[in-house]
């Protein structure tokens, strides 16, 4: 096996006994580092020192990721104008932070007679987000709520060539 010394010098190919015995020598463990490799690789380090690096490393990692979040605007056929432009602001706040934004419609009674109001106050939210979010599907009734997902990110217009 290829044996690295504590200070990232090879020691060169060593048998497991002798490279036992270097890693005792200095008070530290032999750790095999590429297991695949041909010879394997070993690094004379101490283990515990290492995993905690490691660890640490992989908080450092999740704490640059960040999760997305499907945060919901709610509103009825009957919302006023003013109502809705707040919601669109509020859902503007959501996208800028990288979320999705579920935009939903609620029915109740008989305003489920036109299902087209609710789609025509879902499809002006879209259109007023659209220079930031485009929706993932086209809204869909089920049952009395009619709802579509939007995600951040604008589509491209393709402009015509003249």
């Amino acid at each position: 096996m290829r044996v690295i010394d504590k200070d990232g010098s090879q020691l060169g190919v060593l048998t497991v006994q002798e490279a036992m015995a270097k890693a005792e020598l200095a008070g530290l463990d032999l750790v095999e580092i590429a297991p695949n490799a041909e010879p394997p690789v070993c690094k004379i380090i101490d283990y515990g020192k290492y995993r905690y690096q490691v660890t640490k490393k992989d908080k450092e990692g999740k704490k640059s990721q960040h999760q997305v979040k499907v945060k919901e605007i709610k509103i009825k056929p009957v919302t006023d104008d003013h109502d809705i432009q707040i919601k669109i602001k509020h859902a503007r706040e959501f996208i800028a932070k990288g979320n999705k934004v579920r935009v939903t419609c609620s029915f109740r009674g008989r305003e489920l007679a036109h299902p087209e109001i609710g789609h025509r106050a879902v499809r002006g939210i879209c259109e007023a987000l659209a220079d930031i979010a485009t929706p993932e599907a086209e809204a869909r009734l089920m049952g009395k709520t009619l709802s579509t997902v939007l995600a951040p990110g604008a589509k491209k217009k393709v402009g015509s060539a003249s």
